[in-house]
């Protein structure tokens, strides 16, 4: 059979990569200043400014938000596998260093309090993401540095966007948009003039170290991460799973109802705190409809929890979790992807989304299969890129039966807009090459009926790409033209392990596999965060904010209805 593939055609992107990986072999650190060049020659869609003197706001928000806010002061980032790797080369217990986050991208980071910020990678897909992300912040930081170097540090003091004169005069002499400014002072708060001023103060010059980057260095890592679940839920061994990979609050959200119950204080919350909020609440009442009604009470709570008057309700929210059989296990000494493991059996009914309900007469009645199941549902954080093949294999490798693979991600989408939802049935992975077909158990309808902002595309090609800052329009064009129209970074790994879960041999290379007849259920479904087609429509940009929720929510009232129905089926109830 011949098939159409999109392979990529860019020789500036595989030149970058093969640059990267030969420079990272040093046992030395290396200059993230040795690749400008050469990440500028990759004509990235994310940072399409890079060989301009112009900055480019929205490579410089992006790369932000996906690095700890401390590595404003930082001048060397180390990258290894494990605690232990850490140690074993000289850092001492880096568990011990401050722990900090990125906004928008899940890594275990640890900071020194000096110069060095120390991250956990779970596999080289986060290579192909760190390095890329500190190139473009070096870039842009030293750009915005060369232009602002010419003005007093008394004037940026007055650069607020409250003072529109001088606010206004700083974008023009930084040839940015007002627009542009002021989404970095919205990233930056309170600390917008301190952070003018370090730009004013110093170049980055940022030096990377790899501590080795084996395989086998990423199985250790993966082996830490299962042992610390298997420590902490035992029964997960000798179980039945349901395995979700998807973020980890909205099937608990769905199944605890801890946010529902919470109404009342909810609403007195958005009324003196968030007027966009209750504005929102406004509109979904005149409406009359409830379809959009515990999306928004789920969403309006992590905004309370995230308030100093609502840090209360975390205990609150674990105490309700746990009567309820649902574990929370973050992780230790490796990666940073939580997971959580539900007991369906003791999920209490009285909660549950009301829109999960089975279609049939009697509430209360319809849930009473749950009482006999003995299957747990394993829902973890989703990974990035290749860690997905890691770490469902090791998981497989050690459960005793999986009844479904459930994958809920985001995409980029050549042909839809943020907020829609597609569901492929292709993957073409550019990491085995292979392109897999498979039926995926999701159609439009599952998705549909739950989604009020956006569409629902099925039947959809999608491509696993290495990294989001590794396209250009030239791989954009010629995915578009073979008609994959869905790019994201965890469905072809996930994929290679399913096959290694009912195949006597490892997933081949550069083939057609086919995956239908599964012993267990499978399914993909993408909601849409970044359009490349559309400049700057990318999570750099902007946010998916409330819309994006009701996405999130849409696929996942389709995972556990799935979930729910089949658990049902398996019972023979």
């Amino acid at each position: 059979m011949e098939r159409q593939v999109p392979i990529r055609s860019s020789d500036e992107i595989d030149l970058y990569l093969r640059t990267i990986y030969s420079l990272l072999r040093s046992n030395n650190e290396v200059s993230i200043r040795t690749l400008e060049e050469v990440h500028a020659g990759t004509n990235s869609s994310l940072h399409i400014h890079a060989r301009s003197s112009k900055p480019d706001i929205s490579a410089l928000i992006y790369s932000l938000m996906r690095l700890p806010e401390e590595i404003v002061d930082a001048k060397k980032v180390v990258l290894g596998q494990s605690a232990s790797i850490f140690e074993d080369f000289g850092y001492g217990n880096i568990e011990k260093w401050q722990h900090v986050t990125a906004r928008a991208r899940r890594r275990r980071c640890f900071w020194d309090g000096e110069e060095t910020l120390g991250c956990f990678i779970a596999s080289r897909s986060d290579i192909d993401d760190v390095i890329p992300v500190l190139s473009a912040l070096q870039m842009e930081w030293n750009k915005l540095h060369l232009l602002i170097q010419s003005l007093p540090v008394d004037f940026l003091k007055l650069a607020l966007p409250s003072n529109h004169e001088v606010f206004k005069q700083l974008c023009s002499h930084l040839d940015i948009g007002e627009d542009d400014l002021a989404r970095l002072f919205a990233i930056w708060g309170d600390r917008f003039t301190e952070m003018l001023a370090k730009i004013h103060q110093r170049p980055f010059d940022f030096k990377v170290r790899l501590l080795s980057g084996s395989l086998n260095d990423y199985r250790k890592a993966t082996v830490i991460w299962w042992d610390n679940i298997q420590e902490k839920v035992p029964e997960i061994i000798n179980r039945p799973i349901y395995f979700v990979s998807s973020n980890t609050h909205s099937l608990t959200n769905l199944l605890s109802g801890f946010a529902l119950s919470k109404k009342d204080e909810i609403l007195r919350f958005i009324h003196d705190h968030e007027p966009a909020l209750s504005h929102e609440w406004e509109e979904i009442n005149k409406q009359g409809s409830s379809a959009n009604a515990e999306n928004f009470f789920y969403y309006a709570m992590r905004k309370l929890m995230e308030t100093d008057q609502g840090g209360h309700y975390f205990e609150e929210l674990r105490q309700l979790e746990l009567s309820q059989g649902i574990h929370r296990v973050s992780s230790d000494h490796s990666f940073d992807v939580e997971a959580n493991i539900i007991q369906l059996k003791n999920l209490d009914p009285k909660w549950i989304d009301p829109r999960l309900a089975p279609e049939h007469p009697g509430f209360e009645m319809s849930w009473e299969f749950l009482k006999q199941s003995d299957a747990l549902i394993l829902n973890i954080d989703y990974p990035l890129g290749a860690s997905a093949y890691n770490l469902l294999t090791k998981i497989a490798e050690n459960v005793d039966k999986i009844l479904g693979v459930y994958i809920m991600g985001k995409a980029a989408s050549l042909n839809a807009v943020r907020g829609d939802v597609i569901i492929p049935n292709v993957v073409y992975d550019e990491h085995s090459k292979n392109s897999y077909l498979f039926s995926n158990c999701f159609k439009g309808t599952d998705v549909s009926h739950h989604l009020n902002f956006g569409t629902v595309l099925d039947s959809q090609k999608a491509v696993t790409v290495l990294g989001t800052y590794l396209q250009n329009a030239t791989v954009m064009d010629v995915v578009y033209r073979e008609g994959y129209t869905d790019i994201e970074m965890e469905a072809g790994p996930y994929l290679s392990a399913v096959y290694e879960m009912f195949r006597p041999a490892r997933h081949p290379l550069n083939e057609i596999v086919n995956l239908y007849d599964l012993p267990f259920d499978l399914g993909f479904l993408h909601y849409v965060s970044d359009t490349p087609f559309s400049k700057g429509q990318n999570l750099g940009a902007g946010s998916l904010s409330y819309f994006g929720m009701d996405s999130t929510y849409a696929v996942s009232l389709a995972i556990l209805k799935r979930i729910m129905k089949r658990e049902r089926q398996r019972l023979n109830l």
